[in-house]
């Protein structure tokens, strides 16, 4: 999502992650009107606030938690990252240490950053997918 990776997320940014998501022809406006709607810097989490404010045709959080629950091995909720990376190295396409550690782990220690995992390191990834999918986090 940071492209120029400088930690905040800026218009082009913006444009970039809509691209990724199948939303190619997003107005300027728009994008200007959702960097101004932010209380300053868009960090990650105000990111994940906005974006899902603002998201049309996204995937169902359902899917989304479809998606989390392939980690979910024992269907408690909770995801690990070393897991994550774990499967990265282990499963489908098996990126490399390297590759994993560099181009992937990065995002998923901003995504636990983010949303910070319990005691015993686990991220709740339905919270996560709330917030993707409405903008806001539960009571």
């Amino acid at each position: 999502m940071d492209q120029n990776r400088d930690g905040f997320i800026d218009k082009e940014d913006l444009r970039d992650t809509f691209a990724a998501l199948g939303r190619i022809n997003v107005k300027n406006e728009e994008l200007e009107a959702m960097v101004k709607e932010a209380p300053g810097p868009i960090n990650f989490t105000v990111f994940l606030t906005m974006f899902g404010e603002k998201l049309k045709g996204t995937d169902p959080e359902e899917t989304i938690l479809h998606a989390f629950k392939v980690f979910d091995t024992e269907g408690k909720g909770f995801v690990k990252a070393d897991f994550i990376k774990e499967k990265l190295m282990t499963q489908a396409d098996r990126f490399s240490e390297e590759e994993a550690d560099s181009q992937l782990l990065p995002q998923v220690k901003q995504m636990f950053a983010a949303f910070p995992p319990d005691v015993c390191g686990n991220l709740d990834y339905r919270n996560l997918c709330y917030v993707i999918t409405h903008g806001e986090e539960k009571d």
